[in-house]
């Protein structure tokens, strides 16, 4: 088994250099692309919410990712508290907008990894990690030397620098990002992302560049590198999904695994919102289908919670 990428950056030095050169981008902050110019090491606070220390929610196994991620023994989530996003409709409110967690020095940050390793995760799942980069980096030479040796995932909105991901390149083995949008006012609305479309697919090309299309399996069919992009189907079509999907594949590539999930439903201030306030409906969903159908993508996965839903209520 090939080992992660980040053992051959510590060993050579290049991982204390990309260290370096992540922790100067928190002051002045501009590690995601809202630039906030904020002094987080001096304790100032920017969009994100977050000062100078790593703040952490909860970690543990996930049985629930896609399923080479998951696995059979689950996929070692860190979740991180703060987001550079301000998604109205969030599923993670207690977490991403009202900072619910607790901070954590970066050893213990690595000794959660470890712990997850022992526990037998198929890999450390760094949830929402983008404004604490820095400190995931900074972390791991310390799990390294206890013994860290799974693939790590950067499961992320998508909102990122080109700049601060080719930090990444080599250190990060599996890539979850989402790609939200397809237009950059209803972005700004929902999410408060500022030009969304040119920032997520300039960080989509810049993913594919350093892992390219292939999804790399081990013999029991987990992954060990490689790339997955997520979209969430919003109601009424906000989420522009035909678009997103064709751009996929027309300026990634088809083979591309693709995650289309059904699973939205009003969270946090789309409560009570005269068109977020709903789940999507079946017909919305089949319709993302098609559309993935139609832009070629035939690698990924689709959700059934619609379905099932409506089979259980004695629909179909």
């Amino acid at each position: 088994m090939t080992e992660p990428g980040y053992l051959a950056l510590f060993r050579t030095g290049e991982l204390a250099r990309r260290i370096e050169a992540a922790w100067a981008m928190l002051s002045p902050c501009e590690l995601c692309p809202h630039r906030c110019r904020v002094d987080r090491l001096g304790g100032e606070r920017g969009v994100c919410r977050m000062g100078d220390q790593v703040v952490v929610s909860s970690w543990n196994l996930h049985q629930w990712e896609e399923p080479p991620i998951s696995g059979t023994r689950g996929s070692g989530t860190i979740f991180f508290s703060g987001c550079t996003g301000r998604c109205r409709f969030c599923q993670n409110y207690p977490i991403s907008q009202l900072g619910y967690g607790q901070p954590f020095p970066i050893e213990r940050l690595a000794e959660m990894m470890l712990e997850l390793q022992r526990k037998g995760a198929h890999n450390i799942n760094f949830v929402t990690p983008t404004h604490f980069m820095p400190h995931i980096l900074a972390a791991l030479p310390h799990a390294i030397e206890g013994g860290l040796r799974l693939p790590l995932v950067y499961n992320t909105s998508g909102y990122e620098r080109v700049e601060a991901l080719r930090l990444l390149e080599g250190v990060v083995d599996l890539w979850l990002p989402d790609s939200k949008y397809a237009d950059n006012a209803v972005a700004r609305r929902l999410s408060g992302f500022r030009n969304y479309v040119e920032h997520n697919r300039a960080a989509l090309r810049e993913i594919y560049r350093q892992v390219g299309e292939e999804l790399v399996l081990d013999e029991n069919g987990i992954a060990r590198r490689g790339l997955i992009i997520r979209h969430m189907v919003l109601p009424d079509g906000l989420a522009g999904t035909r678009e997103v999907l064709r751009w996929i594949a027309d300026e990634l590539c088809p083979r591309v695994h693709v995650s289309v999930m059904d699973q939205y439903f009003p969270a946090y201030q789309a409560v009570g919102d005269p068109v977020l306030g709903r789940k999507i409906t079946w017909e919305e969903y089949q319709e993302a289908l098609a559309a993935l159908e139609a832009a070629g993508l035939d690698n990924g996965w689709v959700q059934t919670t619609l379905e099932d839903e409506l089979v259980e209520a004695g629909f179909i």
